[in-house]
């Protein structure tokens, strides 16, 4: 005889959080409504405003979520803080890229949003760095982690392993003393064996982190 399915838990809005970045995982953000939510969850979609007051109030408690999956950074060191810190972004929104966008859209920021953006703060400002600098620094470094993260989400590969293929197909299509640099560029270095385009994240963080702890050495 089959094991019935374990009941399920009471709806409570950490329970209808999860499952909206759950789908919105699977399905992407623009395809999660309230009905569709409800099916997930298995209740009338009217159930889900016990608990969220609309669908603004579900991103930003869905924003808040991806936020407490980022460690905060901390330690003697601001640089090193600030590099894990970068890379636990990127990771995080590898996860869930749908939030991409979003992550610093939230007029009504939830409180792992704040802790996030506090500690940041509160990271550089112990270091030294000006008011100024602050927020030059941290302008800097989301921009480049947001962009990063959104040029990587519009590759056309999921895998590093896809890239020689698609690379071969490009070329493929067009005449290589034509465009002499770009032909000289896609076989003498993306189609070299281990190529990941990801890895240019942390040249391009480091670049960053070096320019930063200039400035703020010649203060």
């Amino acid at each position: 005889m089959a094991k019935s399915a374990p009941p399920r838990g009471p709806l409570s809005r950490d329970r209808v959080l999860a499952a909206a970045v759950a789908f919105a995982d699977e399905h992407g953000i623009d395809s999660l409504s309230m009905r569709k939510l409800g099916e997930t969850l298995g209740v009338e979609a009217m159930s889900l405003y016990n608990h969220v007051a609309n669908k603004a109030d579900l991103v930003d408690g869905m924003i808040d979520l991806v936020f407490s999956e980022i460690d905060l950074p901390d330690g003697n060191s601001w640089r090193a803080a600030m590099r894990t810190r970068a890379v636990g972004v990127r990771t995080t929104l590898a996860r869930h890229r749908w939030a991409i966008g979003l992550m610093e859209s939230r007029t009504s920021p939830g409180p792992a949003t704040l802790r996030h953006h506090d500690a940041v703060i509160a990271c550089l400002r112990r270091a030294g760095f000006s008011m100024e600098l602050t927020a030059h620094a941290y302008s800097a470094l989301d921009s480049y982690i947001y962009g990063f993260a959104l040029q990587e989400r519009g590759l056309p590969f999921d895998d590093p392993a896809e890239i020689p293929d698609i690379a071969q197909a490009m070329v493929a299509r067009f005449p290589p003393d034509a465009y002499p640099h770009l032909a000289e560029f896609t076989f003498g270095h993306v189609l070299r064996p281990g190529y990941d385009f990801g890895a240019e994240f942390e040249f391009g963080l480091d670049l960053i982190l070096d320019g930063l702890e200039r400035l703020l050495n010649s203060d």
